[in-house]
């Protein structure tokens, strides 16, 4: 069968969830058997998300590969276990700097070279060449979600490229466009008028949406989904509604009750059949209904923005879940933490996770925390930044080394225990330039880490860091009690440490975070749970 391929576009407003909407159909699809990848195109000029402030765009995500990539890629691969890689997150300053670096070579033979077709020829070129496929046998469908707005200035050549695909592939392509249905409380009532404009925009630019996704606060009405067809030129039973649900996880099931999946298999002219039951997604979904019981954990980060650990976030509630509890989140700012506070901020926190992180600002705060926990025996989960606050604590209040402290927040210190790679002491050019991507582990039998993991021995890890644990000081650090319990087989370099004596003091140097999924929550985030519990 031809490959297939699904449009997500979103009108009206940013953050309508165009990431949960293309990872549900994604789910949906894959639990019919077929095979699916998911695409993210973003508008924006940067090479990729690795240089921009958490304040801007969340979380920077980590493929396999090494890639820096958009935070929705997490959601791809929280919802439908696709191990995403470079292929898979495409922005406009990619797009442009491979035709830019053609013209350069001389590919184009002196050509004059322009959007349309060069730029646009490449965005089509990627659309058409996915990577990550997973899946059973069948037909593979691409789901190419396009970032930002529809009429964004920005997103234009993404829009032309669709527009032209969608013409040359005939029925092997359809549009979803997610819009937004406001309510007016003044008024007390819908307004569809919004998602006309932005139906009539997408028109505009010649694409006829296939599907609508009406986002919406309050149910809506069939009268009102009957209005949008007939104004849109949309079939009435391809107008679904994607209202606020208790978890983003209950989206794919209220996608398929409402015909999601089978409006797309329908489009495509491809039989329907009966619906998947999904019984490993209900059954996590019923766990999840069932978790009253609270776990209070503290999040010591610098970042106020929950968008800025999202996949942390993730991979905690999900292990809540499995583990028969809820996760009660609480953001700490590093940077309000003093020896004198620590305690009453800390008060109550059945567990401590400290937040990965760049630069100077707050790691005080993140060092005190660490202490604090280490005194008095918190569940404590150090996560790359968090892991190397925890070492540079150790060493200054059980080591002795007062001045201890990373080279990167101390250039001049005579006790730099986290120091800079060496083959990244030469680099001025911060994109891309980190140790990124997955890596392998050997863990230290007997450990808690090894435990965790079932007592595997070697295991592989995303990383996504330029300092690393200085070894020259590993063995005072093995007297002292802090146990170097996971280590790089090839660079030697030292990944997870803990302290065994303590009821949970564990620091990873890379994230585990990114590879936890709904249906296999990360063995280490699980056992954190069972401790706080």
């Amino acid at each position: 069968m031809q490959t297939k391929y699904i449009f997500v576009t979103g009108g009206v407003v940013s953050s309508l969830g165009k990431g949960i909407i293309a990872a549900s159909i994604g789910k949906l699809l894959q639990a019919r058997g077929y095979r699916i990848t998911i695409q993210k195109f973003d508008p924006y000029i940067n090479i990729d998300p690795g240089t921009l402030n958490p304040y801007e765009h969340g979380e920077c995500y980590v493929t396999e590969d090494g890639f820096e990539t958009d935070l929705d890629l997490g959601h791809y691969e929280r919802f439908t276990g696709v191990r995403t890689t470079h292929g898979n997150s495409v922005t406009t300053g990619r797009i442009y700097k491979t035709v830019i670096d053609r013209e350069r070579h001389g590919d184009y033979l002196g050509k004059t070279i322009q959007v349309v077709p060069h730029i646009t020829d490449e965005i089509k070129r990627r659309m058409k060449a996915p990577s990550g496929a997973v899946g059973g046998a069948g037909s593979l469908f691409v789901i190419c979600e396009i970032g930002g707005t529809i009429g964004d200035i920005e997103s234009a050549p993404f829009m032309e490229a669709i527009r032209q695909l969608r013409w040359e592939l005939g029925r092997d392509a359809v549009c979803v466009h997610l819009t937004y249905v406001p309510y007016l409380k003044a008024a007390g009532e819908l307004k569809t008028k919004p998602t006309q404009h932005s139906v009539k925009e997408l028109q505009a630019m010649g694409i006829q949406p296939d599907i609508l996704v009406l986002r919406t606060e309050c149910h809506l009405e069939d009268s009102l989904r009957l209005k949008v067809a007939s104004f849109c030129n949309v079939d009435l039973e391809c107008v679904v509604q994607s209202e606020d649900m208790p978890s983003i996880y209950e989206v794919p099931v209220s996608m398929q009750r409402q015909g999601l999946d089978a409006a797309i298999l329908r489009k495509m002219g491809i039989p329907v059949g009966e619906p998947p039951a999904m019984k490993p997604w209900h059954t996590f979904l019923d766990k999840q209904r069932r978790a009253t019981r609270e776990v209070h954990i503290g999040l010591v980060g610098k970042y106020d923005l929950q968008d800025a650990y999202k996949s942390i976030r993730e991979s905690l509630n999900l292990a809540c879940i499995y583990n028969d509890v809820k996760a009660k989140i609480h953001f700490i700012n590093s940077e309000d933490i003093s020896s004198e506070t620590v305690g009453q901020q800390l008060s109550g926190m059945a567990g401590v996770v400290v937040c990965p992180g760049f630069g100077q600002r707050g790691i005080e705060g993140k060092i005190i925390a660490a202490h604090y926990c280490r005194i008095h025996d918190v569940p404590t989960f150090g996560i790359c930044l968090g892991m190397q606050m925890m070492v540079v604590e150790f060493a200054r209040s059980v080591m002795g080394y007062s001045d201890a402290n990373s080279a990167e927040m101390d250039s001049t210190t005579e006790h730099p225990v986290i120091d800079l790679m060496e083959e990244q002491k030469n680099v001025t050019n911060l994109g891309g330039t980190m140790r990124l991507g997955a890596y392998e582990c050997q863990l230290a039998e007997g450990s808690r880490a090894s435990a965790a993991y079932g007592n595997e021995r070697l295991i592989k890890e995303r990383h996504r860091h330029r300092y690393e644990f200085n070894n020259q000081y590993k063995e005072e650090y093995e007297k002292a009690g802090m146990k170097c319990v996971g280590i790089n087989p090839t660079a030697h370099l030292v990944e997870i440490v803990e302290i065994p004596t303590l009821k949970w003091y564990i620091g990873t140097q890379f994230h585990p975070e990114y590879s936890s999924t709904v249906l296999h929550p990360h063995p280490l985030f699980m056992s954190f749970i069972k401790a706080c519990i």
